[in-house]
């Protein structure tokens, strides 16, 4: 669809466009939408939905102008955040645009809790089992965070702990040596987002995705970060990583209890903050279980049956 809008005031449009056309681009980046400005015009392409919602965010930002009030980009950020809640239908309230040509959501009732959690909360733990989503969700919320302006930057941090075998020493500079470990989040960063965004994105150091050894000493504001695998950390691990949380920043801490490759003689953090930190305002703790498998009908069943063995 193409669509094509005057400005009611052109000769303000640096204002309304913002400096360097940023207003511009968070509503194209927000949206997936291609938007070109030239003197009293702007012309929208893209999918019928997404073109609709652009023109009803240029809408509300020409009548701030008429209004003589400012546009900023926490302006831009409401107007998206408004114009999105506007088109959802009732039944879709849980919906998480990724902006990419893709919609997220919830499929199960425990998903719909973890999205309401991580909406309503600046720190989430969401225990699991394979397969219920728990890493996928909190990156699809991440990656919303980031493109409307919610959150300036998005780390994805991760344990290099090898699952049940020594791998030996791995070949490369330390990069080369940590992305197996981080692969499964560059999985998901990549479902969420095209590949030239989210390098664009790295190189710009918006987005991060690291081994959890290289959180030691840093505070994070205005983030959402995500640590995944969180059965595998220590609790002098994850006591790091939960104190790196700075102002204005949220947190989503995931992982499967039943699966934790630390040696039987060390405890695990995620297990050991569950004990801990229940009943703490401000923080909650969401579990998944087998009726929140999403992925192949045999992984429902798999889990049944290596559940049924560690009862026995």
């Amino acid at each position: 669809m193409e669509l094509t809008i005057s400005l009611d005031q052109p000769d303000l449009r640096y204002a309304l466009f913002g400096p360097g056309d940023a207003h511009l681009k968070m509503i194209r980046q927000a949206l997936n939408v291609q938007m070109f400005a030239r003197r009293g015009v702007v012309k929208i392409t893209g999918e019928p939905e997404n073109v609709s919602q652009a023109a009803a965010v240029l809408a509300t930002l020409q009548e701030r102008l008429k209004r003589n009030q400012p546009i900023t980009t926490e302006v831009v950020s409401e107007a998206l955040s408004s114009v999105s809640k506007e088109e959802k239908p009732a039944e879709t309230g849980d919906i998480i645009a990724v902006y990419n040509g893709r919609t997220v959501k919830p499929r199960s009732a425990g998903q719909r809790r973890y999205i309401e959690a991580i909406r309503t909360h600046d720190l989430v733990f969401c225990v699991g089992p394979a397969g219920t989503g728990k890493t996928y969700l909190a990156v699809a919320m991440a990656v919303n965070m980031l493109k409307t302006g919610r959150a300036k930057r998005m780390i994805l941090a991760r344990p290099a702990v090898e699952a049940g075998e020594k791998l030996g020493f791995l070949p490369g500079d330390m990069q080369a040596k940590v992305n197996p470990y981080l692969r499964p989040l560059f999985d998901a960063l990549h479902d969420m987002m095209d590949f030239d965004q989210s390098r664009r994105f790295m190189n710009n150091d918006i987005i991060e995705v690291i081994p959890l050894a290289f959180m030691r000493g840093r505070t994070l504001n205005d983030s959402v970060i995500i640590l995944d695998e969180a059965q595998n950390t220590t609790p002098a691990q994850m006591l790091m990583f939960l104190t790196r949380m700075g102002h204005g920043s949220k947190m989503i801490i995931t992982g499967d209890d039943s699966q934790i490759d630390l040696p039987e003689s060390v405890p695990s953090g995620l297990i050991d903050a569950e004990k801990r930190l229940k009943g703490i305002k401000g923080l909650i703790f969401i579990r998944l279980d087998r009726r929140d498998i999403v992925r192949h009908r045999l992984v429902q069943n798999i889990v049944d049956a290596y559940g049924e063995k560690n009862n026995r």
